[in-house]
């Protein structure tokens, strides 16, 4: 479907005599190429080997780039033997040598691999871009605040110098840094980090110092957002409920928000114990459902308290407020069913401002100018 796909849009594209200015790409993951221990040895995948060439040769013959997303996180998270400091950007301990070229980032060796892979196929000049590239800050052991921000700024400061790739060097590198939010209702099939690749917090503050340019601009946090009420659901252990039910509601309020945070290694890990992973539990689905009357009940097992529960790196959420989630919450009249249209009109409008903000966040890192 990929390839058939990608012919209909740049045809599309060049019929409207667009085909000049507009390119059409398909973003890949790094896992098309079958790398050996250096990038030498890269190949495109022999299952799709027949497939990646049909595409790079109509990306050629149209003078669009390919586009590949590399995530020296996924090496590590991966390979519990990976050179940690191999993934970052200050220097590797034992580099990787391959002929007369030596690479202290896997990045770089990433990188190379296509360079090769697209060598080998007869279209070495073709333009790269990194499509994603970024590292989360939750939901595993090395996924954290530090290690985003030692990543993420290290790697800008690799591109901006201009200085390229040992096979291609002095070259600009075009990318997307991934991610500007979270997403919390992202699958996390491939691990619980999938949630937590944004720069920002869910309410627009940075997680972290970062700056995106040589004048040393740093993210500015988001204006204007206001909260819902400063309330949160805990559990109650001297209730009148069923302490039966504890695991069953701990089990319906995850599957109906985020609790990756609450995974060993991860932020929440170190600062609670089995209450306060029920609290923390409790209060997800509490915020995500508008604090709505009735969504802090849990088999008479959960409380509404005016008491922040955040503890260290542990960040007991309040949720974002609009007109209609701030009239609904005050009104004892409302319904879970108001509650959930104006969680999903919010968070349409929320796509939206993401997704042009996004779009303008790349077009800076590729036309810096």
């Amino acid at each position: 479907m990929t390839y058939p796909a990608l012919k209909n849009v740049q045809t599309a594209l060049n019929s409207a005599n667009l085909g000049g200015q507009i390119k059409a790409t398909v973003p890949m993951n790094a896992d098309v190429i079958s790398s050996g221990t250096v990038p030498s040895d890269s190949s495109f995948r022999s299952d799709i080997s027949s497939l990646m060439i049909q595409i790079v040769s109509w990306l050629s013959q149209n003078g669009a780039p390919f586009t590949i997303n590399i995530y020296p996180f996924i090496s590590l998270y991966d390979d519990p033997h990976f050179p940690t400091d191999y993934a970052f950007f200050d220097g590797a301990k034992n580099p990787v040598v391959d002929g007369t070229y030596t690479y202290q980032n896997v990045f770089d060796a990433s990188y190379d691999s296509l360079v090769v892979v697209l060598t080998a196929a007869g279209y070495g000049g073709m333009n790269i871009i990194v499509g994603e590239i970024g590292w989360p800050t939750d939901g595993d052991v090395n996924a954290n605040q530090s290690n985003a921000q030692k990543f993420n700024q290290g790697f800008l400061k690799h591109v901006s110098t201009n200085v390229g790739t040992p096979r291609r060097p002095n070259v600009a590198i075009s990318f997307y840094l991934f991610s500007l939010i979270d997403e919390d209702l992202k699958s996390v099939q491939p691990g619980n980090f999938e949630r937590h690749w944004g720069i920002f917090e869910y309410d627009g503050k940075p997680k972290y110092a970062l700056s995106l340019s040589s004048n040393g601009q740093d993210l500015v946090q988001a204006s204007g957002v206001e909260y819902m009420t400063q309330q949160w659901c805990i559990y109650n252990p001297n209730s009148n409920g069923d302490p039966s039910k504890v695991g069953e509601s701990i089990t319906y309020a995850c599957e109906n928000s985020d609790c990756t945070s609450l995974g060993y290694g991860c932020s929440c890990n170190p600062y609670l114990d089995a209450k306060g992973n029920t609290s923390y539990a409790f209060n997800q689905y509490f915020q995500r459902q508008n604090q709505g009357l009735g969504t802090c009940s849990f088999n008479g097992l959960g409380q509404v308290v005016t008491k922040n529960p955040t503890v260290g790196t542990c960040d007991f959420m309040i949720q974002i407020a609009s007109k209609s989630t701030s009239a609904s919450s005050s009104s004892s009249s409302s319904s879970s069913s108001s509650s959930l249209s104006s969680s999903e009109s919010r968070m349409s409008h929320q796509a939206i401002m993401i997704s042009v903000a996004m779009m303008f966040v790349a077009f800076c890192f590729l036309y810096p100018n």
